[in-house]
């Protein structure tokens, strides 16, 4: 679409040049930036990704703790449900109540796990939009300083362009300036979502 709309645009300045003086239009002066680059090699950067990753692994960790004793759990109620079918009477009674109080004590820990993973996850999710948001903070002036610089007025993102002389990239410009204006973000959950309760899960499975 943005490409669409700019090359409608520079169609009309082409065929109505008249108009386009008269507005006293500037003529494009174009820079390229490879933000891909920068948000994966940046100094604060790289480091929030390995705390990330850290949260994330540890996440997947805790997950296996919790749903190793759930199964088992499961594993043996379905074992004492089997057990339970080829008794007879008041035996038979007494064992599936039982199994129903086990069924209903390993709901309320899975319920309890998945709240569990999912305030954890919620975090996740917090800290990375924190990471981004505090990375755009920065690097939204630097790139409008180094557009400046170079006597520019236009910045394209390098994945939205076919093709690009060498001599329009401010990429390695961009992401030294970057550096030197935050060679360190926090990564922690925004404020809201570290104290917000835990979404009540719907019942699923113990796999993820």
């Amino acid at each position: 679409m943005n490409k669409l709309l700019l090359g409608a645009a520079a169609a009309a300045l082409a065929i109505t040049p008249f108009a386009a003086s008269a507005q006293r239009a500037t003529g494009a002066l174009i820079v390229v930036v490879d933000t891909d680059t920068i948000f994966r090699t940046c100094t604060a950067c790289v480091a929030a990704q390995s705390q990330l990753q850290a949260m994330i692994t540890a996440l997947q960790q805790q997950q296996q703790t919790l749903s190793a004793p759930i199964q088992a759990e499961a594993t043996s109620i379905e074992t004492s449900a089997t057990a339970a079918r080829n008794l007879t009477g008041a035996a038979r009674t007494t064992a599936e109540a039982g199994i129903q109080n086990r069924l209903a004590a390993l709901q309320a820990r899975q319920n309890q796990a998945n709240q569990t993973l999912q305030r954890q996850e919620a975090n996740i999710r917090s800290s990375q939009q924190n990471v981004s948001q505090q990375l755009s903070a920065r690097l939204d002036p630097i790139v409008r300083q180094v557009m400046a610089a170079r006597g520019a007025n236009i910045v394209l993102p390098k994945a939205a362009t076919l093709a690009a002389s060498d001599a329009l990239e401010i990429t390695s410009e961009v992401l030294a300036a970057l550096n030197l204006a935050l060679p360190a973000v926090t990564v922690a959950p925004l404020p809201a979502a570290a104290n917000a309760p835990a979404t009540p899960p719907a019942t699923r499975p113990q796999g993820r």
